[in-house]
């Protein structure tokens, strides 16, 4: 299967370098082959209903059946977390995390460290992520969970942390909120994977690139 074949991807050349966006929320990075994620906040559908907030059970599976589907249909090298991987306590989503990595042994996953990502820090290796530094350096691009203030000349700042999405009108008085993929100058914002994540509205200015997420496509808009 190529990359063109995969149901409702949506090609974008950022800062020189192809990247095929996916409906589940996610972009390939083609050239290195890398999977890149933000704020999949796994394990929050868990502590809301510990706090007595209901959440429907469907949720976290959700959130695994989309993580699992693009592994099998990109079949990365690695895997790059842009922060926010786990929501707060351990609980057993870590363990379901922990053999999801053991499964896909020949994929290296790596972890940028958000500000939900508390748990012990060997706990993150015991489970075969490697941890980078924010921020990490690699071909165009500084990856961060946080979107930095001012990044570095040359360098294009891929981030997290945001939950970015658009509102779209439609017939009459109908808007829609839709995550996004949000491409500035210098700036992309990638939109939470997780499904039980808020989201906050961006406001793209000319020249700028945005792609929604609608259903099962992802469009330029």
């Amino acid at each position: 299967m190529t990359y063109e074949e995969i149901e409702g991807v949506c090609l974008a050349t950022v800062a020189g370098e192809r990247l095929w966006l996916h409906p589940f929320r996610a972009a390939y990075w083609e050239a290195e082959k890398t999977l890149l994620l933000a704020d999949l906040h796994l394990g929050k559908a868990a502590h809301f209903r510990r706090e007595g907030i209901p959440v429907p059970p469907s949720v976290s599976g959700e959130n695994w059946d989309r993580l699992i589907a693009l592994l099998l249909d990109f079949q990365p090298r690695r895997v790059l977390l842009l922060g926010d991987l786990f929501h707060s306590d351990y609980n057993r989503e870590w363990e379901d995390f922990r053999k999801m990595v053991e499964q896909f042994s020949a994929v290296d996953f790596e972890l940028i460290l958000g500000n939900h990502d508390s748990l012990p820090r060997e706990l993150y290796e015991k489970s075969n992520l490697t941890l980078r530094p924010e921020p990490f350096e690699q071909g165009p691009f500084l990856f961060s969970h946080h979107p930095l203030e001012a990044p570095a000349d040359g360098l294009f700042n891929l981030a997290g942390h945001i939950h970015p999405c658009v509102f779209l009108q439609g017939n009459g008085r109908l808007r829609e909120r839709l995550p996004c993929f949000y491409f500035g100058a210098q700036q992309g914002i990638l939109p939470a994977f997780g499904a039980f994540t808020g989201m906050a509205k961006v406001h793209p200015k000319q020249g700028e690139q945005v792609f929604v997420i609608a259903g099962q496509s992802v469009i330029e808009v």
